[in-house]
């Protein structure tokens, strides 16, 4: 009961269904009407044939004959009486065979299922809801985050203004309630007021919406909003938004950074306090052939080597791993130490070949600028002319980049790397495969729209593979948990984590982290300089915080086992 009670309340609620229901009521009592019509000339006939009937009798006689049913217990026997049970016959067929159930389907039923869907998709959180995300538009991106909000534990609610696709979300397993963007009140039942965050990941035009909508109900509640264009940054900001994210720059900068031409110093990537978290290609340095032991890094510059990739493979570095040309090093350290690594191990030149970048979107463009940043030259093949600026044209090669003369004239014969950033993965895939074959010895960095495809990119052939939807998500979750995580690539975090009471004091090699659940563990501290972990025998702290790296996947089994 309490179940129809709340449908029923929904169907109240919508203004449109109560008209339904209203013109439902009308037609039922123009059938009454007729019923009680017929039911009165009844008697009159009957009276003229000379025999008495009561009042219900009529009526009995009236809905039999409508209904079509007949029973042939009350007949007339005047040819008067027999037209008129014709008339009632054919008109009984009209109102109560036809025009009844269309109107109860059109106008109650229909209402009445749309209501038990909405009642799927609520329109409101509970009041005591606390510390959950609150996001606005479903995509790539937002489906990443919302796996590592639960990954992390953190409650979240998907806003959704269509029926239809928050109910296809509901049956897919995501917690989405019903509500227009544009209506205050959606955030209020959403308990904004106490959520972590908003997060707006549409186009700059909702968000900018989303944005002044939700400062309207809190002034304090953080909101994380996804510039698509660089001139919209400044009216977000004006709006309310706590942070303005150009995802499309963030990829672009995350990309490039991977280039090595010819050059592999540490790359800082994230850092923990004092310690540093780098990244730094072996390509071209005397360390290729050599095994981690042998390299003598840790000697000669006090940096830490705490695993490294191999094509998208990532392993723990031990002292019998082997470094190669595809080898790019994790390194952990001081930012005097790995000034210290850079001086010992890095003695190469710029080649003067310009880098082949194919795609001149918003990831693309950003490559470019980062490129040419750090001093790098670079040709961007673009098919649509539209994108091309007239003030950098020399950077530019209209075409389409599945073409041989195109690829050549940007240089590809020469090119120390090539960075392919369509949104389209099945061209990426396409694209990889045929650069791979052209030049077997460039590196090639790709991007992934999808999480799903990074995997099939590095089979065709990508050196590095960063995936758009993880960096969005990461950069997003990174501003909320104070840089308590780092993404290495899209397979790969750094993250910190208090230390589990069930490991404090003992020997790391005794409490087997790695084999329960993938992740090494790189340093730890209490609250000052994080000490780096150099030996597995070496005792955790009684308490304070660990530095792990892992795979996703790892990250998850840890925080399982141990939270």
């Amino acid at each position: 009961m309490k179940s129809f009670m709340a449908i029923f309340l929904q169907l109240l609620r919508d203004r449109p269904t109560r008209l339904d229901i209203l013109a439902l009521f009308r037609f039922l009592a123009v059938v009454a009407i007729v019923i009680a019509i017929y039911s009165i000339i009844f008697h009159y006939i009957m009276e003229y044939e000379g025999r008495t009937y009561s009042w219900i009798t009529g009526i009995y006689w009236t809905l039999t004959v409508m209904s079509t049913l007949g029973f042939g217990d009350i007949t007339f026997e005047s040819d008067l009486g027999r037209a008129f049970s014709g008339i009632v016959l054919l008109s009984g067929m009209i109102f109560l065979l036809i025009l009844l159930p269309f109107t109860f389907i059109e106008f109650f039923y229909a209402p009445w299922m749309k209501a038990q869907e909405a009642a799927r998709a609520p329109r409101k959180l509970p009041e005591k809801t606390t510390g959950h995300a609150v996001l606005t538009h479903f995509d790539a991106v937002t489906d990443t985050l919302i796996t590592k909000l639960m990954q992390y534990k953190h409650e979240y609610v998907l806003l959704i203004d269509d029926l239809t696709e928050a109910l296809r979300l509901h049956e897919l397993g995501y917690r989405v309630m019903l509500g227009d963007l544009d209506d205050p009140e959606t955030y209020r039942q959403a308990r904004v007021e106490q959520a972590m965050f908003v997060a707006a990941t549409g186009n700059d035009q909702t968000n900018t919406n989303v944005t002044f909508t939700v400062r309207e109900i809190s002034e304090s509640v953080p909101i994380i909003a996804v510039a698509n264009r660089h001139a919209s940054i400044d009216i977000l900001q004006l709006a309310g938004s706590s942070h303005v994210l150009e995802l499309g720059k963030t990829m672009g900068q995350a990309l490039s950074r991977q280039v090595t031409n010819n050059t592999s110093r540490a790359q800082v990537i994230g850092a923990f306090g004092a310690l540093h978290i780098a990244e730094a290609s072996a390509r071209g340095t005397a360390l290729v052939g050599k095994t981690v032991q042998a390299s003598n890094i840790h000697e000669q510059a006090g940096a830490h080597v705490v695993g490294i990739w191999e094509r998208g493979a990532f392993q723990q570095a031990q002292p019998e791993t082997r470094i190669t040309a595809d080898t790019i090093l994790i390194l952990a350290g001081t930012e005097t130490q790995l000034n210290a690594y850079n001086e010992h191990f890095c003695h190469n030149t710029l080649e003067d070949a310009p880098i082949v970048v194919i795609g001149g979107g918003r990831v693309g463009r950003a490559v470019g600028q980062t490129l040419a940043k750090k001093g790098l030259d670079y040709r961007i093949i673009e098919k649509n002319r539209e994108r091309i600026p007239l003030t950098n044209a020399n950077h530019y090669i209209a075409g389409d980049a599945a073409e041989l003369e195109k690829l050549e004239a940007a240089g590809i014969r020469q090119a120390p790397a090539v960075i392919i950033t369509t949104h389209d993965d099945d061209m990426n895939v396409y694209l990889t495969i045929y650069c791979r074959r052209l030049r077997p010895d460039a590196q090639i960095i790709s991007r992934a729209v999808q999480d799903r495809n990074v995997s099939t990119l590095h089979r065709a052939g990508a050196d590095f593979v960063l995936s758009y939807a993880s960096t969005g998500a990461n950069a997003i979750l990174n501003l909320m948990r104070d840089d308590e995580i780092v993404m290495v690539d899209e397979a790969l975090d750094i993250f910190e984590v208090p230390i589990p009471e069930s490991l404090a004091g003992r020997p790391i090699d005794e409490c087997n982290i790695r084999d329960k659940t993938g992740c090494i563990v790189v340093a730890m501290h209490d609250d000052h300089t994080p000490e780096i972990i150099r030996d597995q025998d070496q005792a955790l702290l009684s308490s304070g915080r660990l530095i792990l790296v892992g795979t996703p996947d790892a990250e998850e089994r840890f925080l399982k086992l141990y939270k």
